[in-house]
């Protein structure tokens, strides 16, 4: 139903790099018309041009959805050009980090739907997840129609506010690069053990990606995955003394990396 009245009054998406194009992948593989869908991008790719979208060409007036998905430090120079679709009935939808609802309002007036949301990089593999949270204009309807434009690419979480966005960009916004890293220091291990690097790497990598799976399909939560695989007394027992450990460990590790990004992302918000 909310594809269908994006359908109707169409949707301007600012900015097709690779998070824009996996939406925008997602959103045409739904059904959503290429003709109900015009993009702004300074350097379209040869897929893009290949969509049948309206590319570069002038826009709607007052289109259904404004999605905003240009880095932020280019949404000063990008958005004034879009400020007579505020004050109306577009939804204004932003992925960008650490640029606020307030901030957005005082762009395209303080009568304007907006929903901000936080994706990850997974999105552009169909896996990706999502905080979203609005401003008391878009309501319901207005979370209700941008989740479900964000689910074309993953799942999505409905926030109790945006003062929990800083957070969502923490743990999962740069969730990937956490696991990325885990990849890079479980290899390093193995290369430190007498391991050839290639050897480690695809054990590594392997084994995180087949982890995640397992993770995202078992009905288990995650701590009893962990003890699942956690013989008493045996060879993992011996290492998670290690990872587990309440002062060293990862958790304490894990804690304090997620609120140095959580403060940075409230540093660029101001």
């Amino acid at each position: 139903m909310a594809l269908e009245r994006v359908a109707q009054g169409g949707l301007v998406l600012l900015g097709c790099g690779k998070m824009g194009s996996a939406l925008l992948a997602g959103w045409l593989a739904a059904g959503l018309p290429p003709a109900s869908v015009w993009v702004l991008e300074p350097h379209p790719s040869d897929w893009l041009k290949s969509t049948g979208v309206h590319l570069n060409t002038d826009l709607p007036k007052a289109p259904a959805v404004l999605l905003l998905a240009v880095k932020p430090q280019m949404m000063g120079a990008a958005l004034p050009a879009l400020q007579a679709m505020g004050n109306g009935k577009t939804l204004v939808v932003s992925i960008a980090a650490g640029t606020s609802i307030a901030t957005f309002a005082q762009v395209f007036g303080v009568d304007t739907p907006i929903v901000r949301t936080m994706p990850n990089t997974p999105a552009m593999v169909g896996r990706g997840i999502t905080g979203i949270c609005a401003n008391a204009r878009a309501g319901a309807e207005g979370l209700a129609l941008a989740g479900e434009l964000m689910r074309a690419v993953g799942e999505v979480v409905e926030l109790e506010g945006e003062h929990q966005i800083d957070a969502v960009t923490a743990l999962s916004g740069g969730g990937p690069a956490y696991v990325f890293h885990l990849i890079e220091a479980m290899a390093a291990g193995g290369v430190a053990m007498g391991l050839a690097p290639e050897v480690a790497m695809q054990l590594a990598r392997a084994t995180v990606c087949g982890a995640g799976e397992l993770a995202f399909r078992a009905p288990e939560p995650a701590a009893q995955l962990r003890i699942n695989v956690t013989s008493p007394g045996g060879t993992t027992a011996a290492a998670l003394v290690h990872l587990m450990d309440p002062d060293t460990g990862l958790p304490p590790l894990m804690e304090r990396a997620l609120k140095a990004a959580a403060a940075r992302g409230a540093e660029l918000g101001k």
